[in-house]
């Protein structure tokens, strides 16, 4: 099992970025996503994580109103868009697969993990 995430970058605060993450099929449908991050020095923090049907969103509400997961089943593959970044959202991002239908905040509940993708945000 692969999940490969991308997208990370540097951005200014009040920027935005979306991040990518692609699964096998076989991963992808059977579970839902999330995505987690991980400042410096700080534990892994749930950032939002999104229904295997789609259906349904769950947000951090550190980023609720900022951020939107989504996905898109045709291609396997979860999205974070991330608005009016600030640089408190500084971190690795990771993407993570839940086999199952609800996603948790719980990373611990999440069976597969992509390598993380570094969002920097400058003042």
């Amino acid at each position: 099992v692969q999940l490969q995430a991308s997208g990370g970058g540097l951005v200014q605060a009040g920027g935005s970025l979306r991040l990518s993450c692609t699964a096998d099929e076989r991963t992808f449908k059977s579970s839902a996503m999330g995505w987690f991050r991980q400042a410096p020095g700080k534990g892994r923090e749930f950032v939002a994580g999104i229904t295997r049907s789609g259906d349904r969103a769950v947000y951090a509400a550190s980023v609720e109103g900022r951020f939107t997961i989504s996905r898109d089943i045709t291609i396997n593959t979860a999205y974070l868009q991330m608005d009016n970044l600030t640089p408190e959202d500084a971190a690795v991002y990771y993407c993570a697969a839940d086999v199952g239908a609800f996603p948790t905040r719980n990373p611990g509940s999440y069976e597969y993990w992509g390598r993380g993708t570094l969002v920097t945000v400058s003042s």
